[in-house]
């Protein structure tokens, strides 16, 4: 069909000199077809063409009820009688349904009839019923001379606008009526007997867009993750290493404060090892955390048990990434004093029951600030401005206990959408037994906050089951789907006013 078509098109051009209107030139044919073939003899320079577009009226539904029978509120003027008696409002409803309110409306609008008492009456002789007149020349021409009249008609949805496609075309500049294939690569047999001499080779198209390759898309808790990064480089932070999945419970625990018999430390919260179990050696400064947990110190009278140095040993999957803080604080103690600002985006592990809010692994949001004559005043003041650069400015703190920080604070944040306080993390002021146990100086003071890398993400990706954003049921159309994240734009279930999210995270 498309050789046959192109042969029509070149021969009605020879005989022609050119074609006005494929549409009234090639009835039988689909403008996408004619289109396809334009396009052929166009890239041989055979043809050119010029996009003709016109617009034409159809009558939907109700524009056909009243091209044959009458507007509404002709029906209704001419169910009023003449004189002064009129009709009931009621019988009209009675008569016409729903018909009645809007004829009514639009005769009293002209001026047809006006209101006495609880019926009406007519004040016109007689009428023209334009809307009929209008749709009539429409559905004989499909326009209207008037623009007001189409204007009007398009306003009551009683007509709608459509558009055809067709093409005016003339000669090319290597105009012929002979099709000559073309040859798309040259061949080695081509080069070998010479036939690339007399060869016409189709001219390549280098505005072609071409097939999109498949290719890898971030997912969604990586698009956050920069975005966090990003807010914590501008605040002056430096990133930590945190490629140790595996901690001893000296790190995770011990170097923290948090006593060996506190419940975090039990089987089922936490994954210890079972090949290696146990670490090899503890640093230099394990004497020190066995004597302020045993016997207190830095004025703490400390947990006053015997603290086992086999207990510190065991070797778990990391709880939380204050591990790596407590490396980089110690680390940080042994050179000359500097304030410093890290933070850390990484895994941690907790022996949970997975469900639609909970996972064995997920991802943690830390921040830690080493400065003399810090304060929780310092800290608040901090976490105004972190959070404000993600587009949240009614925070709240409440107070709670962590085992390793004094003052210790969950952090609240007003979601004007939901209406709603939302829980966003912890934060609190580290505990002396910790810094001075990890070298750091008396004067220096550390502050720590702290949140999870998924509750966001969830919110921002109107995400309700955690295991469709981690896991083997990880959906990847969705991971290529989503755009870039931006915490301080609303999207996700910030973008709809659902309370019910609240609970559902």
């Amino acid at each position: 069909m498309s050789e046959e078509l192109k042969l029509t098109i070149l021969k009605k051009l020879d005989s022609e000199g050119s074609i006005e209107n494929t549409t009234a030139a090639f009835k039988d044919v689909s403008e996408d077809v004619v289109l396809g073939a334009l396009k052929s003899l166009e890239s041989q320079e055979k043809v050119t063409y010029v996009t003709l577009t016109t617009e034409f009226w159809t009558i939907e539904a109700e524009g056909k009820d009243q091209l044959e029978n009458g507007s509404y509120e002709a029906r209704i003027f001419e169910a009023v009688p003449a004189g002064s008696q009129g009709i009931a409002i009621k019988d009209l409803e009675a008569k016409f349904g729903k018909v009645a309110k809007l004829g009514q409306g639009k005769c009293l609008a002209n001026k047809w009839v006006k209101k006495d008492g609880d019926s009406l009456v007519r004040v016109a002789d007689s009428i023209v019923d334009q809307v009929k007149a209008g749709l009539e020349t429409v559905h004989a021409t499909g326009t209207h001379p008037s623009k007001d009249a189409i204007k009007d008609l398009k306003r009551r949805k009683l007509i709608k606008a459509n558009k055809t496609i067709s093409f005016a075309v003339s000669k090319g500049a290597q105009f012929s009526t002979e099709l000559k294939k073309q040859a798309t690569d040259l061949t080695m047999e081509m080069m070998q007997s010479g036939a690339w001499k007399s060869a016409e080779f189709k001219k390549f198209n280098f505005k072609s867009l071409g097939i999109n390759p498949n290719s890898g898309n971030l997912h969604p808790l990586m698009k956050v993750r920069e975005e966090f990064r990003q807010v914590f480089f501008e605040t002056g932070f430096e990133e930590m290493p945190t490629n140790n999945f595996v901690e001893s419970s000296f790190w995770n625990f011990d170097a923290l404060f948090v006593p060996q018999q506190h419940s975090a430390r039990d089987l089922q919260d936490t994954f210890y090892l079972t090949d290696p179990t146990v670490a090899s050696s503890l640093p230099d400064f394990w004497e020190t955390v066995k004597d302020v947990h045993e016997k207190g110190g830095y004025g703490s009278i400390g947990y006053r048990y015997p603290w086992s140095e086999d207990e510190a040993k065991r070797l778990v999957l990391r709880t939380h990434t204050t591990a790596v803080s407590a490396h980089m604080l110690n680390k940080l103690a042994q050179g000359p004093y500097r304030p410093a600002k890290y933070f850390s985006i990484d895994r941690v592990y907790r022996n949970e029951t997975v469900d639609a809010t909970h996972l064995a692994e997920f991802h943690q949001v830390e921040g830690v600030i080493a400065d003399k004559n810090m304060s929780l005043g310092s800290l608040i003041s901090f976490l105004d401005i972190f959070f404000k650069k993600m587009g949240m400015t009614d925070l709240r703190f409440k107070p709670t206990y962590n085992p390793y920080t004094e003052p210790s604070m969950e952090i609240f944040s007003y979601h004007e959408g939901l209406g709603e306080w939302l829980e966003l993390g912890n934060s609190g002021m580290f505990r002396p037994e910790m810094l001075r146990s990890l070298g750091l100086e008396e004067g220096v003071q550390v502050a720590g906050f702290g949140l999870s890398l998924e509750r966001p993400t969830m919110f921002k990706y109107n995400i309700s089951n955690i295991r469709e954003l981690m896991g083997h049921g990880v959906d990847l159309g969705m991971v290529a789907r989503n755009p870039a994240c931006r915490l301080d734009k609303k999207m996700g279930k910030e973008a709809h006013q659902r309370p019910e999210a609240v609970d559902e995270i």
